[in-house]
């Protein structure tokens, strides 16, 4: 399977196709294959609806359809990070502080600010920009309440009442201290506990245009606060409505760009393809299905789906646009590509060591543990651009061979002669080349346990890792977890374009049940 995923090739009408398609774009429920399926039958709209790209003529879009379709795409997009990405977070702007916005913005709150120094160091002082940000604060204090929080919103509405204010400051009555006392008392009791120290600090400003200054920055942290609570809050729910909302924002961005299921089609092609051949059919028996009267061996298209998926872990990222559908997951790919790509060395590293060492030494586990975490340290950068893996695997050989040393002499054996030791070093060496037959077999077993992840149903015990690939499966079952999440989610939202184009060896639309 390896071999096929590490050599399938470019096609290259795809090289030649405009890229515009591409543009458009963990908790997900974990379920079985055959549950997806099912609910997806049940809950999607009819396959007809699936618009293929070469049935569909292109066509020219106005201005406001091409604003109207991005602003679609960004929200399927944002609702997509919130559902799959449990740690999401609104971070607050920073600005780089070179850059003209933020040369711009601060010209402009400068300005702001000293025009309101100038009004209240007028004599008698002019409260009319001083009102209106009393006004601002006001109404964003109120946006941080709840429906319940009655008596804080009669508080803030009768001490910040605007009109009252204003009568106030024409009397020469008004105590700007007195405000900012009881609007930082305010902040202080609905802010995060994050930001008490922020709050607190609000009281040792005694002027009084820093001293709003440094509220309304107080408010901005607290803005970003509420925003992440809210998204927190309605994650569950957005949960269970998300599969339909992507499918819809996807469905009317398809009509709008009707090519942009073409490298889904290409994609589902060459699994397709792949897997019709005889060799790649005795590696995944799984797939083969009976074959048909004189039409030739079936293949099931959840078979042919997950294929498609693992191909997604051997992308070339460089050269290949990534498929329209999984676009919006491409660095989530892309990371659990570099995952997997080091748990290969270092699976290919063990698998050595403990194959040259004593039966003793291999079986100890907390020997196994300390060694694996030894080389996991010295191949943490590998995906870096500065890092070179011959160098690190020189350095993985020497520190490899002093433990195997050590823990031999512990349990009384003799240690590792010269000759082992060159021998050892040479074949931790040599698998920094992708084509080492050690680094191809731990590649080809690691893809054969996530296609069995991906096949088995959650209700059935975890796939066991295969041989030799025992002391990296806690990684490995990690990577697969998240991997199977994310391809279940996937096919629980786009399955009816899937079997739509796989419905047929020409990709025409699925006709209905």
């Amino acid at each position: 399977m390896s071999e096929n995923l590490d050599k399938s090739n470019i096609n290259e009408a795809g090289k030649s196709k405009s890229s515009d398609s591409e543009q458009g774009l963990e908790d997900a429920v974990e379920v079985s294959d055959e549950a997806l399926q099912k609910k997806i039958k049940s809950g999607s709209p009819s396959t007809q609806r699936v618009q293929r790209p070469h049935s569909s003529p292109p066509r020219f879009v106005t201005v406001e359809e091409l604003l109207e379709t991005a602003k679609g795409v960004t929200n399927m997009a944002l609702a997509h990070e919130i559902v799959i990405n449990g740690d999401f977070q609104i971070k607050p702007v920073e600005l780089p502080e070179d850059s003209l916005e933020k040369r711009v913005k601060d010209i402009v709150h400068k300005a702001f600010w000293d025009c309101l120094s100038v009004q209240l160091s007028e004599v008698p002082p002019t409260y009319d920009r001083a009102i209106k940000l009393v006004g601002e604060i006001k109404e964003t204090l109120l946006s941080f309440l709840l429906p319940g929080h009655t008596r804080l919103r009669n508080q803030i509405t009768e001490v910040l009442d605007l009109d009252l204010i204003k009568q106030e400051a024409e009397n020469g009555a008004l105590d700007i201290s007195k405000l900012a006392e009881f609007i930082i008392g305010m902040m202080g009791t609905l802010c995060a506990p994050v930001r008490d120290e922020e709050v607190k600090k609000l009281k040792d400003i005694k002027e009084i245009v820093p001293l709003f200054r440094a509220i309304f920055s107080a408010l901005d942290l607290m803005k970003v606060d509420m925003a992440n609570f809210a998204v927190s809050s309605i994650r569950p729910h957005l949960m269970q409505q998300s599969i339909e909302y992507e499918r819809k924002q996807f469905q009317e961005f398809l009509e709008k760009q009707p090519n942009s299921l073409d490298f889904v089609t290409q994609w589902l092609q060459e699994a397709t393809d792949d897997l019709m051949s005889q060799k790649y059919k005795n590696a995944l028996p799984a797939a083969g299905g009976a074959a048909g009267s004189g039409d030739g061996p079936q293949l099931d298209p959840v078979a042919v789906q997950n294929y498609a998926y693992l191909k997604l872990l051997k992308w070339d990222h460089l050269h290949r646009p990534f498929p329209e559908t999984v676009l919006m997951d491409h660095s989530r790919f892309q990371e659990f590509q570099l995952q997997l790509e080091q748990l290969t060395v270092l699976g290919a590293v063990l698998l050595v060591t403990f194959s040259m060492a004593a039966p003793g030494i291999a079986s100890r586990a907390d020997f196994a543990e300390k060694l694996k975490m030894i080389v996991k340290i010295l191949l943490t950068d590998m995906h870096l651009p500065s890092f070179h893996l011959e160098d690190a695997l020189t350095a993985v050989g020497e520190k490899v061979c002093l433990e195997v040393s050590s823990c031999l002499s512990l349990c009384g054996l003799s240690p590792l002669t010269t000759d082992k030791e060159a021998v050892l070093k040479g074949q931790i060496q040599a698998v920094a080349s992708p084509d080492n037959p050690i680094r191809r077999i731990v590649d080809s077993r690691i893809l054969t346990f996530l296609d069995a992840y991906l096949a088995s149903s959650h209700q059935k015990p975890s796939p066991i890792a295969p041989g030799g690939l025992g002391p990296i499966q806690k990684e490995l079952e990690e990577v697969a977890v998240k991997f199977v999440r994310l391809v279940n989610y996937n096919k629980m939202v786009f399955s009816p374009y899937y079997d739509a184009i796989l419905n047929t060896r020409e990709y025409l639309p699925a006709t209905p049940e």
